[in-house]
């Protein structure tokens, strides 16, 4: 049974890290989640990975800093050491985590499967699709009814609905939305492929 209310932190938590160690696994294995069984995946990290190691790299400069200054006080050293080796691999993971979880298009299903590293998962059925398009954008104003999935600060993808669907924040919040924005490396063919599929041709 889900745990629900207070008690769902830590269980959530868990999940989390789970499912962060879980994507590092497919990412040295080269191989994904959930999009291998007959849907086309398209992927959105690329335009995060400069700074997600950037980010990595100032961690490891912060750790061998930190060395230095604690060699005297092996305890505090050892402490911090762990934490910092902990963070390294907290950004690699997240990264990893967009990798390996891309969008998923499966026509057979009739679903649009929009994620965001371990952190959102909404599915999308195709006939509550009213429009696809592709829009960069680079600001985004939070709205109620709208989620926006950016990556590296943009979106390029904007799909509009003629029904809502729920999407479950982190914390378990559910919200009802009817406009997503998320982006793709490839937008057009982001585009294309939902076309043909709410068309019912196939996709390539």
């Amino acid at each position: 049974m889900r745990a629900t209310g207070p008690a769902a932190f830590p269980y959530r938590l868990a999940r989390h890290e789970l499912r962060l160690w879980a994507s590092l696994w497919l990412w040295a294995a080269r191989r994904t989640h959930d999009s291998a069984a007959g849907g086309a995946a398209f992927g959105y990290a690329r335009g995060q990975g400069a700074m997600m190691f950037g980010l990595a790299f100032v961690c490891v400069v912060e750790s061998v800093t930190m060395s230095v200054l604690l060699r005297d006080w092996p305890a505090a050293h050892h402490v911090v050491l762990v934490l910092d080796v902990y963070t390294v691999v907290m950004v690699v993971g997240l990264h990893a985590a967009s990798v390996v979880r891309p969008h998923v298009l499966d026509a057979a299903a009739g679903t649009l499967r929009v994620r965001r590293a371990l952190h959102v998962d909404v599915r999308i059925p195709l006939e509550r699709i009213a429009s696809v398009r592709r829009e960069l954008r680079t600001t985004h104003t939070p709205a109620d009814g709208e989620l926006d999935l950016a990556v590296g600060s943009q979106t390029s993808v904007t799909v509009e609905l003629t029904e809502p669907v729920a999407h479950l924040s982190f914390f378990g919040r559910r919200r009802e939305v009817r406009v997503v924005r998320c982006h793709a490396d490839d937008p057009g063919a982001f585009v294309r492929a939902v076309e043909l599929a709410r068309e019912g041709h196939a996709v390539p």
